[in-house]
This record gives structure tokens, C-alpha cells and sequence, in this order.
């Protein structure tokens, strides 16, 4: 998240929708990420992963959502740097440029017009209601606005694609609902405009939590650094991470994750690395020590190969750039179908 993207029944894309019917063109499906921090092991084997796997059997579109990070106090600089090197561990694990979308947001202004076309039809209390902007906004002393519309600037970013199905974990699924909402409104208000997309819900997803807090999730944001492994730590940072890791008073290994989270945590990590069953694995290793070994040598397997491309990549920042520009001029054309519709139907002259 190997877990696999599970295949869903979809709608069929609204007469002159860009790219036809679901059926004549193929499973459409968009995911979006967003520059606020480092990717770590989380991201790749909950979302990464299943995108490289699926590429070569759906259309794929990644963007990079470098707007949704403005939401919040940031330093320019940093979401700049940080887009970059979203964009380059994209292609080091293996994203295929000539195969999949993968583009910056920003760069494609059709988000923010659609934005605004889908703000006209969102009622003030669905986007008050999201969970994210009630959890932020209490810890931020001046409030963007932009956090409290942000939800339906993504419902335009998976709207704009005319998206069949958009990978969701469940702290994503209300935002993807409000997609839906808005969408079924603007078809019922103006006429059959926007496709209607659904969850796609992996089959196995690895719920990677912060090697020294087990009870929390690993994170860009909001997760301790020694407690995440991220995608360009060298092998003795990963080793020194994993040894620290929290485990459970007790001596043996076993898969508890009521009982024994710091334990289970480490045999769901190394599970998604290698194969097989937390459960299963658990009987190979008679104490930690031989457990956190495992599991360093797991994640250092996985992320040696990324590293070597990143590195490579890095090196000409200019390919990727190049890369990213070409993945959105390819995506202009569909999205300007989708705004001329959008604006057509809305009332607007075009």
C-alpha cells in the first residue's frame, strides 16, 4: 500500500466527457500528493506501491497537490524543494512517465477554476463539517480560508479528470464523500456534467504507525522523525530507528496489535516488505533483537534500489522538471473539456 487497488463498477463518464465511457478508455484513477513533509515507508507501502503496481492496468494520474500546502503557515522555499523531490521519488519507484499522469497542480490552472465553479454549489456547513479543518483549525491561532475550502478544491481535483476511482484510506474517505456530493448536485442542478467516482480500497493496506509512539500513524506531519523512516534515510539512520523502536513487555515475539502494538507494528512492517503474515512470521524470531534485525534488513532491501535511483534522478533536476511539464500538458486537454462543460452548464458564456 504487495496490496493490490481493488477494481470497482463505475459510472460512465457524461456524454463529451474527455476520454469516453470508463469501458472504451479503462479504469481511471487519481491520486494526489501533497509537499507538506518527507515520504516515508507509510506512504510507499500504503500508497505508492499499489500505484506502481497498477499503472500498466489503469489510467494513472498523479499530481502533486503543492496548492493544498498553502493552506497552512509554510516557507515557500521549502514546499518548492519539497515538490521536487515528491516528483523525483515518484519516478525512482518505478512511475512510469510514458505510461501515467504525473504533473504539479499549480501548473495545470484548471483546478482552481473548477474550484470556484464547485464552490457555487457547496454549502458553507458540508465544508465546516470535514473533520481535517475542525482538528486544524483548533491549533491554529489565525485560520486560512483556504482550509476551510480546501475540500472542494480536491473535489476539483478528482472531478476535473472525469476520475473513476480514487484510493482512499479512512481518513480521506469524507473528502472523497463530499466529491460525490457535490458532484450528484451539479448533475441533478444543471444536467449530467461530472463523472461520479467511488472509493477504490485496497485489498491489504499496512496501517504503518510511528516506530516510537505504536499508537500513532507514521506521518509527513505530526509524527515524530525518530519514530519514521523516510524514503532517503541511509541505511545506519533506518537501523538506528528500528533498533529504538518501542516494543512490549514480554520476551517472545508475537502478533498482538491490541496487546502488543510496538511488536505487531514491526511484523506488519516487515510482512508488506518481504511477504506473508504478521501472524506467520511472528514464529521465525525468538526475541527483538532478531526481529528489529529482520526487519532492518527488510527495509533496507526495499529502499536501497530507491535511494540508488533518486540519487541518479537528482542529478537532473532538469529531466524531471521536463517530466512534470509534459505531464501537465497532457492533462490540459480533458481538463479543459471538463471546465467548457462545467461552465456550459453552470451558465457561463464560453
Amino acid at each position: 500500500m504487495t496490496p493490490t487497488t481493488a477494481t470497482l463498477t463505475t459510472n460512465p463518464a457524461p456524454a463529451g466527457a474527455g476520454g469516453g465511457p470508463a469501458g472504451a478508455r479503462g479504469i481511471r484513477r487519481l491520486t494526489g500528493l501533497k509537499p507538506t513533509g518527507h515520504l516515508h515507508l507509510g506512504n510507499l507501502l500504503g500508497a505508492i506501491r499499489p500505484i506502481v503496481g497498477t499503472q500498466y492496468r489503469a489510467e494513472t494520474i498523479v499530481f502533486l497537490a503543492d496548492l493544498h500546502a498553502l493552506t497552512v503557515p509554510h516557507e515557500p522555499a521549502r514546499v518548492r524543494a519539497l515538490t521536487l523531490e515528491q516528483a523525483t521519488l515518484m519516478l525512482a519507484t518505478g512511475l512510469d512517465p510514458d505510461r501515467s499522469l504525473l504533473y504539479v497542480q499549480s501548473q495545470l490552472p484548471q483546478h482552481t477554476e473548477l474550484h470556484y465553479l464547485l464552490e457555487c454549489t457547496t454549502g458553507y456547513g458540508e465544508a465546516h463539517r470535514m473533520i481535517q479543518f475542525r482538528e486544524k483549525s483548533t491549533a491554529e491561532q489565525q485560520v486560512r480560508l483556504s482550509l476551510l475550502s480546501y475540500p472542494v478544491l480536491m473535489a476539483a481535483d478528482i472531478l476535473l479528470h472525469d476520475t473513476d476511482e480514487v484510493p482512499v484510506g479512512n481518513d480521506q474517505n469524507q473528502h472523497l464523500e463530499l466529491a460525490r456530493a457535490v458532484a450528484g448536485r451539479f448533475n441533478a442542478q444543471y444536467g449530467q456534467t461530472f463523472t461520479m467516482p467511488r472509493a477504490a480500497l485496497p485489498e491489504v493496506s499496512p496501517r504503518v504507525m510511528d516506530l516510537s509512539d505504536p499508537a500513532r500513524k507514521m506521518g509527513k506531519t505530526g509524527s515524530s522523525d525518530a519514530g519514521t523512516i523516510f524514503l532517503l534515510d541511509p541505511p545506519e539512520v533506518i537501523r538506528r530507528k528500528v533498533q529504538r523502536a518501542v516494543t512490549d513487555p514480554g520476551r517472545t515475539v508475537g502478533y498482538d496489535p491490541r496487546r502488543r502494538p510496538g511488536v505487531a507494528n514491526l511484523l506488519e512492517i516487515l510482512a508488506a516488505c518481504v511477504g506473508g503474515s504478521p501472524t506467520g512470521l511472528a514464529a521465525d524470531y525468538r526475541s527483538y533483537a532478531q526481529l528489529k534485525g529482520a526487519v532492518v534488513e527488510a527495509v533496507e532491501g526495499l529502499l536501497r534500489p530507491i535511494r540508488l535511483r533518486h540519487t541518479e534522478l537528482a542529478r537532473d533536476p532538469g529531466y524531471v522538471r521536463r517530466v512534470l511539464a509534459d505531464g501537465a500538458e497532457r492533462a490540459r486537454e480533458g481538463a479543459e473539456d471538463t471546465v467548457y462543460r462545467a461552465k456550459r452548464a453552470i451558465g457561463l458564456l464560453c
